[in-house]
């Protein structure tokens, strides 16, 4: 023990927390402080919060009401919300509070609970490490939540508004209550008699059940935690039967918390009726709750009626009855089946399109140790002390930490969205090793501390002669083989302590290093470019006659006549929404990306007419593109279109040998034809006008089965004219060996490999200020919006152009090659209603004859002759 009295430490623990807390606050505030004059939108993030901020915007024009439809996005369809209100209402009451009522007032307001909630995790923490251990083991959890960074540390500083970081606190709140409630349970001795008994078991297992279900309130996925005490209960019904132990106090806890659940859940209402899913609020979650405590009760009986057998009998008939109950809902009700074992192997699992979405993806080596460094070193040996420890003597609340901790590691292993989870448990098993370190030195610390203070300066010790003699002798050689291997354990001891000491302390640095610097260096910033697109978006286009702050009913709702979709990238959707108060066709949560009329179909077909009965499925009257969506987004639309191709047919990565190392390659994505004939490339490179070839490359190459390498190999490259280019390919191809090839393909989005058709039912009506390159010519917007028309018809051959000007002064000539003797124009030569426009009449190439071309014929898809 510490030389500190109760008191002292006391008022030493609660400085302590105190100072981490306002060290956690001002960590996360640094974009506040660093905002200076700057508009406060500019720091929103551009997914997610600004749906948050929209439902906040919403709630407070309708208080208490809250939009489980919003027919705002996915149009036309409409989309059912998800996730659940709480996190919106602490917004809504934040607001509320302040007094916020104007757009900016309610963004400052609302920013700043994040952080808040994340500096009141940091006291919670203290109590969450000090059940699993004791008050330095809370310290140092306080401490290292605190600073730990990643996921954790992004979802919760300001600017980032979302409701991962309530999903913690809830969660983080749940698990603790949880402790406390197995700790209580073991400690009063569980009698079913004895009333006095289950008191304080039953009223922690009442917060928590409160706890879960406020995480419940927030997000469905708080449903991870209910697994957690079922996996949990399994494996400590099997460790409580291995020592003869009676679970009763499991029954109690688990039927308390769940019951709470069911009963909350019922209240709350079921929002799905139309399916049984535990990503909704849908009766799947009542299901799923009455099984866990049905099955912590049967796994009880079980254990009374075999508590006379041997201790082996006990797991392998839980394994039979498993696979018989798992057997009996398959044939009998395949929807449960599906409800309760499919989806929890399914909630393991990788889809391809998934790879796609950032915080879906998985975690790899890379990622765990940018996010949390050092603290993975003291993690992995706090889980082995937690193991180590219940080995030697069990507690079913440390059990109970340790499974938690590696399911949350297994989930984020999977699904790098849930290290924002992990970050507690990385905080908790950290404070775990140093801890563990300190108590196996502090002993023989104190003791020498306590001989250093008693010896007398200038004495030397006495040495006592016993009659015995040589056994005096002999004693004494004992003793002092004794002392030596207890200074090689002192030894051990100290240097274990020294070099986690060292490991937490390079924690602790590297974690508010990286913190601070993604804090400071404005990770979170609006694209400027997207912004003034969908400002004028807002401003300039027909209004849609849907009610930006209403609250709809889906079953009974339809949208007016006047309404339209906006089609772009699915990571796009809120900003449209929030921004432009126009409807998305796609959306973060994925809807209105896949399938035959979702956005990846509509912007990777080489088919005008293919993109065109998109557009008239959806109602899409404006397309908006950008420098992304064309290039480094490229390969998540390709998977999005086809998850077993990708890229493939559009790029190809070759591998060029190295000039200044011998054996080494450097990796170059090349562009084929058929990239340039996507909508995306058509509309944003383009601008939906012809495009001819010039220099390309000639390519040779040969296969990685020949190789060796991964990806091909190139042993020749030319730059040359793409006629040449080509009939030098096909000479090279008739002639090759096996594995060797030749291709002509392109580096450049805007030099195609071979002629691109123009469009014919779309026109740019708006375009960013920012070029892309930087340079004069070739001169490609950052942002670009384009609006679907039905085009008027000339009638003619040949090539038709009309000359283009900008809303940024940019001048380029559209172009479009006749198709069975007719041109079907986008632009309007006169009554053009934006600031992109023609300055003069189409002419066909070669001929005299000029057309001019009204809006009303463009808009109508009337015959100009």
């Amino acid at each position: 023990m510490l030389s500190l009295s109760d008191k002292k430490k006391e008022i030493v623990i609660i400085t302590l927390i105190i100072f981490f807390s306002l060290f956690a606050l001002w960590l996360r505030l640094i974009p506040m402080l660093n905002l200076g004059n700057s508009d406060i939108l500019t720091l929103v993030g551009s997914d997610d919060p600004l749906y948050n901020l929209r439902q906040v915007e919403q709630v407070l024009h309708n208080f208490p009401g809250y939009a489980w439809f919003d027919a705002m996005t996915h149009f036309p369809d409409g989309d059912f919300i998800y996730w659940g209100p709480l996190f919106t209402y602490i917004l809504v009451i934040a607001c509320m509070i302040a007094g916020a009522v104007t757009r900016p007032e309610i963004i400052g307001a609302t920013l700043l609970v994040p952080p808040i909630l994340a500096t009141i995790l940091v006291p919670i923490m203290y109590y969450v490490g000090k059940s699993c251990g004791d008050w330095k083991t809370g310290l140092l959890s306080s401490g290292f939540i605190a600073v730990v960074s990643g996921q954790y540390f992004y979802r919760s500083f300001y600017g980032y508004l979302d409701h991962h970081i309530a999903e913690v606190f809830f969660a983080t709140i749940f698990c603790l209550t949880y402790i406390y409630a197995l700790k209580e349970a073991r400690a009063a001795e569980i009698d079913i008699k004895n009333k006095g008994s289950l008191k304080k078991p039953a009223l922690f297992a009442f917060m928590a059940g409160i706890a879960y279900l406020l995480g419940l309130f927030t997000m469905p996925t708080m449903i991870l935690f209910a697994m957690i005490v079922a996996i949990f209960t399994l494996i400590q019904f099997v460790i409580d039967f291995y020592r003869r132990d009676d679970s009763k106090y499991l029954v109690l806890i688990n039927s308390v918390i769940f019951g709470v659940a069911v009963i909350g859940l019922l209240l709350f209402g079921i929002k799905s009726m139309d399916q049984i899913s535990l990503a909704v609020y849908s009766v799947g979650h009542i299901y799923a709750y009455l099984s866990l405590i049905g099955g912590t009760l049967a796994l009880w009986l079980v254990a009374k009626a075999l508590k006379t057998h041997n201790r082996h009998i006990y797991p392998l008939l839980l394994v039979c009855i498993g696979g018989a109950v798992s057997l009996f809902l398959l044939i009998l009700s395949p929807d449960i089946f599906n409800l309760l074992i499919t989806s929890f192997f399914a909630f393991f699992g990788q889809a391809a399109e998934v790879l796609t979405v950032q915080e879906a993806r998985a975690w790899d080596i890379s990622m765990a140790w940018q996010t949390f460094n050092y603290g993975l070193v003291l993690m992995a040996f706090g889980l082995v002390i937690l193991a180590y420890k219940n080995i030697k003597e069990e507690h079913p609340h440390q059990v109970f930490a340790l499974v938690w901790s590696v399911i949350i590691l297994i989930s984020t292993w999977q699904h790098i969205r849930y290290e924002y989870y992990l970050a507690v448990n990385v905080a908790l098993l950290s404070a775990v090793t140093v801890t563990f370190a300190f108590d196996i030195s502090w002993p023989d610390i104190s003791r020498r501390i306590i001989r250093k203070s008693a010896a007398t300066p200038g004495k030397e010790e006495q040495v006592t002669v016993t009659p015995e003699g040589k056994r005096g002798k002999r004693g004494k050689k004992e003793r002092i083989k004794q002392d030596a291997r207890q200074s090689d354990r002192t030894l051990i001891q100290y240097g274990v302590l020294f070099l986690i000491s060292v490991v937490a302390i390079l924690f602790v640095i590297t974690s508010v290093n990286y913190s601070y610097t993604n804090a400071s260096s404005g990770v979170i910033q609006m694209n400027p470019d997207w912004r003034e697109s969908l400002e004028w978006l807002g401003n300039n286009t027909p209004s849609t006659g849907v009610d930006y702050y209403a609250i709809y009913e889906q079953k009974t709702y339809k949208y007016p006549a006047q309404a339209y979709g906006v089609m772009s990238w699915w990571d796009y959707g809120h900003m449209i929404t929030f921004l432009a108060k126009r409807i998305p066709n796609a959306n973060p949560f994925q809807r209105g990306v896949a399938g035959d009329t979702g956005a990846a179909s509509f912007f990777m077909t080489t088919s005008e007419d293919a993109a065109n009965t998109i557009a008239d499925k959806l109602g899409t009257q404006y397309v908006i593109t950008d420098i992304e969506m064309d290039s480094g987004k490229f390969w998540a639309m390709s998977t999005w279109f086809n998850n077993s191709k990708g890229i493939t047919p559009y790029q190809t990565y070759f591998a060029v040998p190295d000039p200044t190392q011998s054996s080494a390659y450097e990796q170059v994505l090349l562009n084929n034809q058929n990239y340039y004939l996507t909508m995306v490339s058509r509309l944003h490179n383009f601008d939906g006008s012809i495009a001819q070839p010039d220099q390309i490359y000639y390519i040779e190459y040969i296969d990685p089965s020949i190789s060796k390498v991964s990806i091909p190999v190139v042993t020749n490259a030319e730059v040359m004219n793409a006629t040449a280019a080509k009939i030098r390919v096909s000479q090279y191809n008739l002639k090759a060996p096996e594995g060797y090839h030749a291709v002509a393909m392109s580096p450049a989005i805007y030099l195609p490999v071979d002629t691109v058709p123009a469009l014919r039912h779309y026109r740019l009506v708006h375009e960013s200020p920012t070029n892309v390159f930087n340079v004069k010519i070739p001169d490609i917007k950052y942002v670009k919006v384009f609006e679907y028309v039905k085009g008027a018809h000339i009638k003619g051959e040949g090539m038709i152009e009309v000359p283009i000007i900008t809303n940024t002064g940019r001048t380029f000539t559209y172009r479009q090659q006749s198709v069975n003797g007719e041109f079907i124009v986008p632009y309007s030569t006169t009554g053009c209603p934006y600031n992109v426009r023609a300055t003069g009449n189409y002419r066909v190439v070669g001929k005299d004859k000029q057309y001019a071309v009204s809006e009303e014929a463009v808009v109508n898809g009337l015959t100009v002759s």
